[in-house]
């Protein structure tokens, strides 16, 4: 069952649409504070494959759109928490939220770098950093700073390896995303 490397196919192909800008940035901004998955990255890496050329403008627009969504989700935190509170709860992100809180003791500023830039979700972070009132000057600039090394590494990355990285997810991407699933039941049955 060769699923995954039809959906792979698919990504690349849609990734050379006109709209696919337009929808990089939809789903960047909305990631930084509600969506649950895709990442941007996953609309970013297949776009700056096909179009190398276009590669950086392309992170460039996921990370201006990425801090917009994130400053929308630190006004969420200031003035709709209370209102979002059941909603929060369903999706089950209240647990989160109060770890992000205590990171946020822990790392002060730097944890928005941290969320920024790694995989942990930073929806949770923008949200945080505005129930915590963390002043909006330097959450925007380390915002900017990392989403903006985030996605322009990613850029850097399919520019230096796309053609090599793109042979070898040809051959290999449906073992990759059957052990993937395998990976997340296991987190999610040890949990």
């Amino acid at each position: 069952m060769n699923i995954f490397s039809k959906i792979y196919l698919c990504v690349l192909n849609w990734a050379e649409s006109k709209y696919a800008i337009y929808w990089l940035s939809v789903i960047s901004f909305l990631e930084s504070f509600i969506l649950p998955y895709p990442p941007p990255d996953l609309i970013l890496a297949p776009m700056a494959f096909k179009r190398p050329k276009r590669a950086y403008f392309f992170a460039l627009v996921c990370t201006l759109t990425s801090v917009l969504g994130g400053v929308f989700g630190y006004f969420i935190g200031i003035y709709a928490y209370e209102l979002l509170l059941p909603f929060l709860q369903k999706m089950d992100y209240l647990q989160a939220l109060e770890k992000a809180k205590e990171w946020f003791y822990v790392y002060d500023i730097w944890i928005i770098a941290i969320a920024g830039f790694s995989p942990v979700p930073y929806k949770i972070f923008t949200i945080s950093a505005g129930i915590l009132l963390m002043p909006l000057l330097p959450f925007i600039l380390i915002s900017l700073l990392a989403r903006g090394l985030r996605y322009y590494l990613i850029c850097f990355l399919v520019k230096k390896f796309g053609k090599s990285a793109d042979v070898w997810l040809q051959k290999h991407i449906d073992t990759l995303g059957y052990v993937l699933i395998i990976i997340f039941i296991l987190v999610i049955y040890v949990s």
